[in-house]
């Protein structure tokens, strides 16, 4: 009788650690919302281009944007005529197994190889939910279409 008791601990116990388990199958994907700032002040209708090595993505802000995880770090390249422009870099953070009982579950039930194949998806990272971009004023007695540092304005 007491065997028993003892099997069914050890599922539940199992299935707990292996609910917090990174695993192939989390999402490839991630949603971002982009903002972009200038003095203080958030500036709508600014051309956004978002990439990294999975892809490049385009959004209008302040706006929502899908984008495909990846290891590297997503490049932000916001420009609008006339105000101004920026170039920021959002580095993927880990949701490593590593975090709390998540190894324990990842060895248990993939035999450690859940980090090993979200190590190349990108399934095991993410990028921060909401981007502040902060822009550089178009300089003075610029061209109209020239930003600052002399790039051309999308």
């Amino acid at each position: 009788m007491s065997f028993s008791y003892f099997r069914t601990a050890c599922l539940l116990a199992l299935a707990a650690i292996a609910a917090g388990c990174a695993t192939p199958g989390d999402p490839p994907t991630q949603q971002i919302e982009v903002h972009t700032i200038l003095d203080h002040r958030e500036v709508s209708g600014v051309g956004c281009v978002l990439g990294n090595s999975a892809g490049r993505w385009f959004v209008t802000t302040p706006g929502r944007i899908t984008v495909q995880r990846s290891r590297d770090p997503l490049t932000v390249d916001c420009a609008r005529a006339g105000v101004g422009s920026a170039v920021e870099v959002a580095q993927a953070r880990s949701n490593s197994i590593f975090d709390g009982g998540r190894l324990i579950g990842n060895i248990i039930v993939s035999a450690g190889m859940g980090d090993y194949v979200s190590r190349f998806d990108g399934a095991g990272v993410a990028y921060q939910s909401t981007l502040n971009v902060l822009m550089r004023p178009v300089a003075v007695g610029r061209a109209d279409g020239e930003a600052a540092d002399g790039n051309p304005l999308f």
